[in-house]
């Protein structure tokens, strides 16, 4: 990353709620300058407004992510409002989770779209950003579904195998360009997902914070190292 006198910038879509607040909450903490993207006005302003009461200074934009111009024009509002992009955490997700021939075609596209089209737009439209501040570092927010597929997970899997796969050849492609790319793919994080696991005590799951840690720690990371993947697991699940 480019020196700089200025704090660094940090973008996080999905930051209104769960693991993105969360490291928004983190990176602002480190000194970071963030702007955060919600998928509607009404809870982007929300998330504003929660973290102006908590003393933590990041702007809001709406985006949705499964939009190619509204990731363009969060860029573009990046660009225009702080004039660098150092850091890209794509989170913004959504789950799905159905038997295959049980999932609405709809739902499928939606996950796709925004699990795996949005990262994508958003990596699009930063890297030049990136590449004329001398480079920068995005991390991808993908699951363990990246790497093991599970029942009732067709779309979740699909849209979290190919975010790895694009992270991956991202990585490979922005390099030499001074940009990392890197992918966290966390087990089960106590969040909105929560459902999935049935009325289990969530006590042993991962936290957001747990992820804002990883990621964190990523962005501090010396220039000449390049942690590509971390898999972040529950110390202690249930026993099977």
């Amino acid at each position: 990353m480019s020196a700089s006198s200025s704090p660094r910038v940090a973008l996080v879509t999905g930051g209104t709620r769960g693991i993105g607040r969360a490291i928004v909450r983190r990176l602002v903490l480190d000194g970071f300058d963030v702007v955060f993207s919600g998928s509607s006005e009404r809870s982007t302003e929300r998330a504003a407004a929660d973290f102006r009461r908590e003393g933590i200074p990041a702007a809001g934009f709406a985006a949705d992510a499964r939009k190619e111009a509204d990731q363009r024009e969060l860029v573009r509002f990046v660009e225009r409002e702080k004039g660098r992009l150092d850091v890209l955490v794509n989170n913004a997700g959504i789950g799905e989770f159905e038997r295959v021939d049980r999932l609405d075609p709809a739902r499928f596209r939606d996950v796709l779209e925004t699990n795996l089209f949005g990262p994508y737009y958003a990596m699009h439209f930063a890297a030049p950003l990136m590449k004329r501040g001398g480079g920068g570092f995005v991390v991808n927010i993908a699951s363990l579904a990246s790497i093991n597929a599970f029942a009732g997970g067709a779309a979740y899997n699909a849209s979290k195998f190919g975010l790895l796969g694009l992270s991956d050849a991202a990585m490979l492609d922005l390099r030499h360009d001074g940009i990392r790319v890197a992918v966290v793919m966390p087990g089960t994080v106590r969040t909105e997902f929560d459902h999935v696991h049935g009325n289990r005590d969530p006590s042993w799951m991962l936290t957001p914070d747990d992820v804002a840690e990883a990621v964190a720690d990523l962005v501090r990371f010396p220039e000449r190292a390049l942690p590509s993947r971390i898999e972040l697991r529950p110390t202690r699940p249930p026993r099977k």
